[in-house]
């Protein structure tokens, strides 16, 4: 390996045991996911049976896509490989949302709900212990200098999109949220109102707000926040699939609460965001020490 990678990854205390950390929450993943109604149907979630559609999205998108970005992610920083940085730092905000969701999302306290997911808390808590310690240790070892090429007129397009979209995005979350509180009631809020309101509020407290900060820093901060943008874009890459995988499948399933709108405005952001990232990353120039 070359010299100049020598010393990035930390101590060999912390990058042995991170890489452990990574690979066992990956096999987590898959154990949760192989369980629940995507195989095997020995988890079940206390929320409605219609909500399985999306749960099988989500753990597909699990099982095949974020369980081996972090197995392989383990493996090649145990082993010092740079791609390991840009492997992990994807997935620790997506990680937070799904064990947030997977636990204070259902209807854990409502009579008319039976289930066993509490039996697999710690399965959850470990998730969310993991994705903790990713997020702190892949923004260490991130590198802190980069070398930026964005023009002007490419980036005000970018940022118009992105912006827009994320936008009407907001404004289907904030037209049910509304609806709820006018009327009391709004699509799929009676089978599962604290899944509805976990999900709302994240993403108009939390995804939505941090695509707009993401922007704002490739505007006033585009050299220091190389991590953060890659930090962000993990996320919203990640989470765009699984919202999109969740959608198709309940399209399939011939879901009660599936609308077309929501899907076709999820396409065009994953569309968005996939150019995004790689208009991002084409402007960017590692710089190692």
């Amino acid at each position: 390996m070359s010299d100049k990678y020598a010393d990035i990854f930390g101590s060999n205390f912390e990058r042995i045991f991170v890489s452990l950390i990574s690979v066992a929450a990956g096999v987590t993943l898959v154990y949760l996911a192989a369980n629940g109604p995507l195989f095997f149907g020995l988890i079940k979630y206390k929320t409605a049976e219609i909500i399985n559609n999306q749960l099988i999205g989500q753990d597909a998108v699990n099982m095949f896509l974020i369980s081996p970005i972090l197995i392989f992610g383990g493996i090649t920083l145990y082993l010092k490989k740079p791609i390991s940085r840009y492997l992990l730092i994807s997935t620790p905000l997506f990680l937070i949302y799904y064990a947030l969701s997977y636990t204070i999302g259902w209807e854990w306290s409502s009579p008319q709900y039976l289930g066993n997911s509490e039996a697999f808390t710690f399965h959850f808590l470990f998730v969310l212990i993991s994705s903790l310690i990713i997020l702190l240790y892949s923004l260490s070892i991130f590198p802190k200098n980069a070398e930026t090429c964005f023009k002007k007129n490419s980036l005000i397009v970018y940022s118009a999109l992105f912006t827009v979209f994320l936008l009407i995005f907001a404004s289907m979350w904030l037209k049910e949220v509304n609806e709820v509180i006018t009327t009391g009631t709004a699509r799929g809020y009676g089978l599962a109102p604290a899944a509805f309101w976990l999900v709302r509020i994240f993403d108009l407290g939390f995804s939505i707000p941090l695509g707009l900060i993401s922007v704002y820093l490739l505007w006033t901060r585009p050299k220091t926040t190389y991590s953060v943008q890659f930090l962000f874009y993990g996320f919203f890459l990640t989470m765009i699939i699984a919202v999109n995988a969740m959608g198709i499948v309940m399209y399939i399933n011939h879901d009660p609460t599936f609308l077309l709108r929501d899907l076709v405005v999820f396409l065009a952001l994953a569309a968005i965001i996939a150019a995004g990232f790689v208009y991002v990353v084409r402007n960017y120039k590692e710089q190692i020490n």
